[in-house]
């Protein structure tokens, strides 16, 4: 420190600044600021950034204050803070309601305001007229309400503002997945008031839970009462959705220079150098300039060519804006904070002086940071055609106090007066530095005596729930329950925290309630929630990837403590499972995937593992703070007796017999099966074309047995064929439902013949005239009209087979209805019919018969506990999602919506097929286990389209089982959840894999390791009768390429960067047509080419395309195109481009060079026409059965080589664009 006198001097000097520029401006009564001299509303975010730099200086004049008047002087600095800090509390606290309302609704309707009036507090605009929802602004108030009373200030003054704090953080705890309005209160950037995720809202709202999290609001004076708790999975899931965001800023805005404050002071939310390095290096290199940084690219605020007469931009009016957006000095002030954090002295310095050279010296020769420099109107053609060469004039406010406030402190820090350290007293600044390994702590109990001495026979020794006492070990729902208690106020009409998650960081620490401790298990092991659940390997492998979670994810003190029950329920034939067995030991080894582990007791580790206080379920508000709430008593009473009790299942065994019903036995059999929809057929997927004109293929033909007479209680969504599309006369005459099918004889013995054989077959079989069979359906109930209820539940009782109870139960729903009254009683309790399905789903989970599990899940209703938690997982992570089979079922989830929506949406998209409505709903959840493991195996897909994966699914199934589709989509609804997860696995990376079959039927799905023998795929696979297992051996080579492209057509997965090309192609012609659709010329003038909105313009067009392996040849068509632009080859492509003509002729060409050389495709497609065939043509059907009438072999050639499809799309691109010279050397590139 320099002598006192100097540094006194110093001081005084930026304390006359900041009086003069900050402090003369706060307004007396409320302790706000105006945001200027002639507009009086007050804005959170700016009034917190104004307060920054009194703080700093408080802080500075606390280091040396020797004198009283210094310490007068820190001292009415300090309460400058306070008084505004307390400020924006009373104007939020006075819209107590809509923080109340707003955990329900999370609609921009209901959100805090983002500016109160200076005067008075009260609100300046309504509701509807503002971007209100701005989750940055709150939660920046919230980081540096936490960081201001971490370095002593007493802010907060009574428990009534700690609960409303507590409420703030559940307001922002959500904001990873709630669209706001955004640092600039725009939304997307045409400005029509649309709301979209924000990386820089979700950053600051992620530093804003951490900084707060068991913050004690009281400071060093407060109690158990004034702390406030976060869960910390919340903030993990910002911290995930960020990463998986940045250095994007939104749809509409590929980079932003907000996020300046998220990678560096004041938020530092960012735990990954590198991309703190790739966010800054973007910004620097595509928004810097001399006059500071640009907001973001295209940004037309107070441009000259801004119509400042409307609110919005017209769509095509952005292009304008590009190379002369605005530039703003306030962003260099970050960066000099951002550097001198780093300590990188040289940075701090550059930037200084170039700060310096553009700020505006007022009279008295004060340096002020203006708000903007834009070009001026006559220069702004000079700037287009060189961009960064012209002058520019200041527009806006000057000074800029947001931005005057932050190079104050950055001039403190570089005199030396400040420390980063004090900036910062969370010490958020080092999240980004390496941390020790994270070992995590593993207990295993068991339920009873007796489980525990069957694991003591393997050598496993562990402690009964009794034993571990006075440790109460508790479901995660209980915990749940208790933190609904947090943050309630009578007074203020506060509620609690709405969300019933508890994550597994939140699960994997103790609680300490008065003198009790709780254990809580993991929320994935709750088996009353799903039936998951119930399949122990998937468990085991959700088990694994959450200890690898909690190795990456933890940052509290301690170490984590997962918590396991092994039930009863757990055992297989009452013995343990083997796989169990198998990861206790490797458990016990200390390692498992690569994470350090240790198994031990509860009470060996209670000195190890974080312990949190659940002092807020005191009764405080009645005065007995020591006391517990007497509902959280009465609560904890009760579920202490029964949380770890078995439910006893329901018998349906009993009653007399009567045999008269054994000739009726037969009567709903495939009551279940006729409600499957999974449509897989001989060559291409169940993608029927939008109308019987464009090409409708026929060969979903492969008749499902139970088609007889009489049996149909289902249409099926593909029961039209092509000729009778709409042109059968309307299908429905009263209540009559005539359907017809195509039906093809098939050989009853021809599962086990090879594909080829196959393949010929149905060649043959396009000759045969095909039989029409009529299918009459009167109502419902003619089938069993004689068939009494008490009959079929007479059949019920007698039935051990759970797959016949299951057909009887499907009739009754379907006749009846779920809340029937059977006329049994169980323990004087009626039982309905929804009560013997309950019974029969618990036993098929016993029983592991996972089809029928899928199927009476559906029928009862159940949804998957987390179904919405994944979808927004996924769609926080910039994928969307389709359900339903495409192309007209379609539906796309855009937005995350509520359960209940959710469950109703899945299930109009598949009718009455509520097996694969299950499916659907467990596939999302296994994809967002992916997204949140596995990121890299969603690059460059932009929609997940479930319906299609589904198809795909059973589609390798029955390629590698070498079945039908119908039991290829009956062994796939029979996989075991675990191995479901498996399939979809090895579909979604590409990898090869075989079937292999297990015990009791279920099959098992094994990796084909890459050697030579992988081309010959080994699948044993007992046949029904149980003969000899019979070995098929299919020659892998033929097909391989067909099946990767319908592998990538379905994932949506396209090359990199394949968007911004395809935006450069557009630049270059007047449009692209894809199946119908055009994308427009005018689209490039809108978005900007890394822009997701572009993105999923493409997208949206490509999916049109029904056939996966057809749209992927498309795919290639625009590569080619791409390189023909990136190469410069042509000045312009012309009109608009139809990108299938390009396949089409590609493929003539294919086929001309077939005939050339004797190929394969002379068996089908390049035969020399006859009579018969042309006719046939005509109607739709290639004798390869290839999609959209591209040759089947055109589709599985590979992309290089003389023969590749990428040899055939260039020909044709050369041959088809009037714009390519016919002749003369060319330079061929392609990759």
């Amino acid at each position: 420190m320099r002598s006192r006198s100097n540094s006194g001097v110093r001081l005084d000097y930026y304390q006359r600044i900041v009086h003069r520029l900050i402090l003369a401006h706060q307004e007396p009564v409320t302790g706000l600021f105006p945001a200027s001299n002639v507009n009086s509303h007050a804005w959170i975010r700016d009034n917190v950034y104004c307060i920054l730099a009194v703080w700093g200086l408080s802080m500075a004049y606390k280091k040396i204050a020797d004198q009283d008047e210094d310490r007068a002087k820190c001292y009415e600095l300090e309460q400058s803070c306070v008084k505004l800090m307390r400020g924006l509390l009373m104007a939020m606290m006075n819209q107590k309601d809509k923080v109340e309302k707003f955990k329900m609704t999370q609609s921009p309707y209901d959100s805090l305001h983002a500016k109160y009036s200076s005067k008075n507090g009260l609100p300046v605009v309504e509701d509807g007229e503002w971007g209100h929802l701005q989750i940055d602004a709150v939660s920046l108030y919230l980081l540096i309400l936490a960081q201001m009373t971490a370095s002593g200030l007493q802010i907060v003054f009574s428990l009534d503002e700690v609960s409303f704090i507590q409420n703030l953080v559940f307001y922002i705890e959500s904001a990873y997945s709630i669209p706001d309005y955004g640092i600039w209160e725009r939304g997307d950037k045409t400005n029509h008031g649309e709301p979209e995720l924000n990386a820089s809202s979700i950053g600051m709202a992620k530093a804003a839970l951490e900084a707060m999290n068991e913050l004690d609001l009281f400071g060093a004076r407060g109690g158990p009462a004034s702390v406030i708790h976060v869960l910390a999975d919340e903030a993990h899931k910002c911290q995930a959705v960020l990463q998986s965001m940045l250095p994007r800023e939104s749809n509409s805005k590929e980079l932003d220079s907000g996020l300046l404050c998220v990678i560096g002071f004041p938020a530092f939310a960012v735990d990954d150098a590198q991309l703190i390095h790739n966010t800054k290096d973007a910004i620097l290199s595509r928004l810097q300039g001399k006059y500071g940084c640009k907001r973001f690219l295209r940004d037309g605020y107070r441009t000259p060519k801004e119509d400042p007469s409307r609110l919005y931009y017209e769509r095509w009016e952005l292009r304008m804006f590009e190379n002369i957006e605005c530039e703003w000095p306030l962003f260099f002030c970050y960066l000099i904070l951002f550097h001198a954090f780093q300590n990188d002295k040289r940075s701090v310095q550059e930037y200084a002086d170039r700060l310096e050279k553009i700020m505006v010296r007022s009279e008295d020769g004060t340096l002020l940071v203006p708000e903007s420099y834009a070009v001026p109107q006559d220069l702004v053609g000079f700037e287009y055609q060189k961009p960064g060469s012209q002058l520019r004039e200041v527009v806006g406010r000057c000074p800029f106090l947001w931005g005057q406030s932050l190079f104050i402190l950055g001039r403190l820090l570089q005199e030396g007066f400040l420390a980063v350290g004090e900036l910062d007293p969370l010490n958020r600044r080092l999240g980004a530095q390496k941390k020790p390994d994270v070992v995590v702590q593993v207990v295993i109990i068991a339920e009873d005596n007796e489980i525990r001495d069957k694991l003591a026979e393997h050598d496993l020794h562990v402690q009964t729930i009794a034993e571990v006492a006075p440790i109460e070990v508790q479901p995660a729902r209980v915990l749940s329950h208790l933190y609904t208690y947090l943050g309630r106020n009578r007074k203020l009409g506060l509620s609690g925290r709405k969300s019933r998650d508890v994550g597994i960081l939140s699960t994997s620490k103790l609680y300490s309630l008065k003198d009790r401790i709780f254990a809580f298990t993991p929320q994935f092991a709750d088996l009353s929630r799903f039936y998951i659940a119930s399949d122990n390997e998937l468990m085991i492998d959700i088990l694994k990837g959450e200890i690898n979670f909690l190795k990456s994810a933890w940052d509290l003190l301690g170490r984590p403590l997962v918590t396991l029950v092994l039930k009863r329920i757990h055992l297989d034939q009452d013995k343990i499972p083997l796989a169990m067995i198998q990861t206790m030991r490797k458990l016990k080894s200390g390692y498992i995937n690569g994470t350090r582990v240790m198994l031990g007791s509860l009470k060996d580790f209670l000195n190890t593992s974080a312990i949190t206080d659940l002092s807020f379920l005191g009764s405080t508000e009645d005065g007995y703070p020591d006391r517990l709430h007497p509902d959280v008593q009465t609560y904890l009473d009760e579920h202490l007796l029964r949380s770890f009790s078995n439910r006893s299942t329901m018998n349906l065994r009993g009653g007399q017999l009567r045999p008269r019903t054994l000739r009726r036995r037969m009567s709903c059999k495939g009551a279940i099966k006729k409600t499957r929809s999974i449509n897989v057929d001989s060559d291409n997927l169940g993608m029927e074309g939008p109308s019987p004109l464009t090409e409708r293929r026929l060969s979903s033909v492969v008749p499902p047995p139970w088609l007889q007479a009489n049996k149909q209680s289902h249409v099926s969504v593909f029961a039209t064929t092509p000729e009778e599309g709409p042109s059968t006369p309307s299908l429905l005459l009263g209540n009559e439902l005539v359907i017809r099918e195509n039906i093809y004889p098939v050989d009853p013995h021809g599962q086990n013949r090879s594909a080829i054989d196959r393949r010929s077959e149905f060649v043959r079989q396009q000759e045969i005239t095909v039989p029409k069979i009529l299918i009459q359906r009167h109502r419902a109930e003619t089938n069993f009209a004689d068939t009494e209820v008490e009959e079929l539940i007479a059949m019920l009782r007698e039935t051990e087979n759970l797959e016949e109870q299951g057909d009887i139960l499907q009739y009754l729903v379907d006749t009846q209805g779920l809340d029937f009254n059977t006329g049994m009683l169980e323990e004087g309790r009626v039982v309905t019919v929804r009560d013997l399905l309950k019974g029969l789903y618990e036993k098929a989970c016993q029983q592991k018969l996972w089809g029928l599990v899928r199927h009476t899940a559906g029928m009862l209703g159940k949804r998957v506990e987390d179904l919405a938690k994944a979808v927004t997982d996924l769609l926080v992570r910039q994928k969307q999602v389709t359900v339903g089979m495409p192309p007209n079922n379609e539906h796309t989830i855009t937005a995350p919506l509520p359960e209940g929506e959710l469950r109703q949406l899945i299930h109009d998209a598949y009718g009455d097929d509520e097996s694969t409505a299950m499916l659907t709903q467990e596939l999302m959840v296994y994809l967002a286990m992916f997204i949140r493991t596995e990121p890299q195996l969603f690059h460059e897909m932009l929609r997940l389209r479930v319906g299609l994966i589904i198809q795909v699914m059973a589609k390798e199934l029955s390629r590698t089982l070498n079945c039908d589709g119908e039991a290829a989509s009956e062994h796939l609804l029979n996989l075991s959840p675990f191995e479901m997860k498996n399939l979809l696995y090895h579909i979604l990376s590409g990898k090869e894999f075989a079937v292999s079959s297990v015990a009791r039927g279920n099959l098992s799905i094994v990796s084909c390791k890459s050697s030579r023998v992988s081309k010959k795929s080994q699948i044993g696979l007992g046949d029904p009768e149980g003969e000899d297992a019979l070995i098929a051996t299919i020659d892998d080579r033929q097909g391989q390429w067909l099946r990767r492209r319908r592998l990538d057509g379905a994932l949506n997965r396209v090359p990199r960067d394949f968007y911004s090309r395809v935006w450069t192609v557009l630049e270059k012609c007047q449009g692209l047509a894809i199946e119908g659709r055009v994308l427009q010329q005018s689209l490039t003038q809108e978005m900007t080419p890394g822009e997701l909105k572009f993105a999923l313009e493409v997208e949206t067009a490509l999916n049109q395309i029904p056939q996966p392996e057809y749209r992927q040849l498309v795919v290639e068509a625009l590569m080619v195109l791409t390189l023909v632009t990136e190469h410069n080859m042509v000045p312009t492509l012309g009109g608009i481009i139809y990108v299938e003509h390009l396949v089409h002729k590609a493929n003539q060409l294919f086929l001309e060079d077939q005939r050339k050389v004797q190929g394969d495709a002379t068996l089908c497609c390049a035969k020399i026409k006859d009579g018969k065939e042309q006719q046939q043509a005509a109607s739709g059907m290639l004798l390869c059965g290839g999609a959209a009438y591209i040759c089947q072999h055109l589709y599985d050639s590979a992309p290089s080589g003389s023969y590749g499809t990428m040899t055939y799309m260039s020909r044709a691109v050369a041959l088809v664009l009037d714009c390519v010279p016919k002749h003369g050397e060319m330079e061929c590139a392609i990759s």
